[in-house]
């Protein structure tokens, strides 16, 4: 493990009692989760479930990493969250981060509220012994993808739409990537996504205690362990409406494939190559604007930005702004993103950013 060893407090033996009788962690596996740093990227529906099982499971230091806040919309499926963090326009990050510290006060919590892009992933991974997947988007995975083959980490490639989802583990540079499976991402309008097909919560729940499931047993492998004793390797498809459950072997697709990530080295994504500086968001009717280069602006600063635009509220994380005579409302973070909500179209969104913001 990359990260060091810290000894278990006296009451362990009685807080994860039933996880240690089982014969797949026992005590020792209880110290090597303890030892182990996770990084989670993405804590909506999938994050929520996965964040939830690695506190109580007791991962010594889990970093959670999300660029949203809590919206109405996301009570249905998002288990971390209630309708007074909707009311706070709260960020979905540090909401998570307070309540799993109720949960496990013997455990490290680090919370980003940020957008993971190719200019501070390997910053938030760098250490880590497993990266999870709890996004909602192909780009993001392929960058995860990316740093993941770079920095020698593993992780869990995850995604749930309608009532189906799927879950995939990568062992870099010993088994299948993202790219050996799909090369490049779907095309637009070629895939379901949460905005055509929905979402059910319990297709979220099954999918996500699968991955939690694969990450202790990953983080719980004896030493020397080759991937495939330590984990079936498989693309896991599971319908929950259909009640099916399918797996396809993935042993020897590295093999196959002439894999332009993990043969030949190309990072298009952590490069900063493949990327855009708008996302239209899952299931939202909103737009990510992100600025070029790294900013830090003062919420009272934007605040006073904003003023002008139409009714404007705020607390310590984010500033918004119901833009008047428009159905338009906007979010600013300190690091220079935006949320625009009312729209998909991308030009609309960053001309509202434009006006108020700049760039």
């Amino acid at each position: 493990m990359l990260s060091e060893k810290r000894e278990l407090k006296v009451d362990a033996s009685s807080r994860y009692q039933k996880q240690m009788l089982f014969h797949g962690i026992g005590e020792a596996g209880q110290q090597k989760l303890k030892d182990a740093r996770v990084l989670l990227v993405g804590c909506g529906a999938l994050g929520c479930v996965v964040a939830d099982a690695m506190a109580r499971a007791g991962i010594g230091h889990l970093k959670i990493v999300d660029r949203d806040f809590v919206e109405i919309s996301n009570l249905q499926r998002q288990v971390l969250f209630t309708e007074d963090d909707v009311n706070a326009h709260l960020p979905k990050a540090v909401v998570a981060g307070e309540r799993l510290r109720k949960v496990n006060s013997d455990i490290a919590i680090e919370t980003h509220v940020a957008d993971v892009d190719h200019t501070n992933v390997a910053e938030l991974a760098t250490g880590c012994d497993l990266i999870l997947d709890g996004t909602d988007n192909f780009e993001i995975r392929y960058l995860i993808n990316d740093v993941a083959l770079e920095l020698n980490i593993p992780w869990i490639f995850t995604g749930c739409t309608g009532s189906h989802g799927q879950l995939m583990p990568v062992f870099p540079h010993r088994t299948a990537c993202l790219r050996c499976l799909m090369q490049n991402p779907p095309p637009p309008g070629t895939t379901e996504t949460c905005d055509t097909a929905g979402v059910l919560g319990p297709a979220i729940g099954v999918i996500a205690s699968m991955q939690a499931a694969m990450a202790l047993r990953i983080l719980t492998a004896t030493d020397g362990q080759s991937p495939e004793e330590c984990v079936p390797l498989k693309l896991t498809i599971v319908d929950v409406w259909d009640l099916t459950f399918r797996q396809v072997d993935i042993s020897r697709l590295r093999e196959r494939s002439d894999c332009p990530a993990c043969r030949h080295a190309e990072r298009l994504w952590l490069g900063g190559q493949q990327r855009s500086g708008s996302t239209v968001l899952c299931g939202r009717n909103a737009v990510q604007i992100s600025p070029s280069q790294p900013v830090s602006l003062l919420i009272a600063d934007i605040s006073h930005r904003l003023s002008t635009a139409g009714r404007v509220t705020e607390n310590a994380f984010l500033v918004r702004v119901d833009v008047e005579d428009s159905p338009l409302q906007m979010t600013v973070f300190p690091d220079g993103r935006a949320i625009v909500k009312g729209t998909e179209d991308p030009a609309a969104a960053k001309a509202l950013y434009s006006r108020y913001i700049g760039g």
